[in-house]
């Protein structure tokens, strides 16, 4: 006889998880951003998010990375220059079928009205169409995504909506 849906395991009970559309618009608490448009990617492992101008550097032998981001997708307005540890450098093979090594920082992302953490790596996601991507890594702390649906967790004002699109 088959197991139903959300039966207890070896760790513990599983709930569904809040459904997400396969874009959202989130927030990230820490950085001087208030929106960005990401996609939630279930065929990517890790997230990733558009950087430039980025330098590594140490703090109490430590490693770190200061690194700018755009938060609109066809506009350089409203940059903000991050400063992150750096918890891991990783090869990532892109959709595209390329490898590239890339910094991982970890980063607060609030999806949905919750804040989850995760590890994004840094990527010139410039002509990408998302500045952000969510990797299954961080849906997998309760989130599923409905490819049918877009913005469950609702939209800005339309004045920051024409931002991401230059205007």
């Amino acid at each position: 006889m088959a197991e139903p849906a959300n039966s207890n395991t070896a760790d513990g009970p599983h709930e569904p998880g809040a459904v997400a559309g396969w874009r959202e618009w989130v927030r990230l608490p820490r950085v001087p951003v208030r929106w960005i448009k990401a996609k939630l990617d279930t065929g990517a492992r890790s997230s990733a998010i558009h950087a430039f101008d980025v330098e590594e550097h140490t703090v109490d032998g430590e490693p770190r990375v200061s690194f700018s981001i755009h938060p609109w997708q066809r506009s350089d307005e409203d940059a903000a220059r991050l400063d992150a540890p750096v918890i891991d450098q990783r090869l990532v093979r892109s959709s595209n079928g390329g490898s590239e090594e890339r910094l991982v920082v970890p980063m607060v992302i609030r999806l949905l009205g919750r804040d989850v953490t995760t590890e994004m790596t840094l990527s010139n996601r410039d002509e990408m169409g998302f500045r952000l991507l969510i990797g299954r890594d961080a849906l997998s702390q309760g989130f599923l995504v409905d490819s049918a649906r877009s913005y469950v967790g609702g939209r800005p004002r339309r004045v920051v909506r024409r931002k991401n699109w230059g205007r």
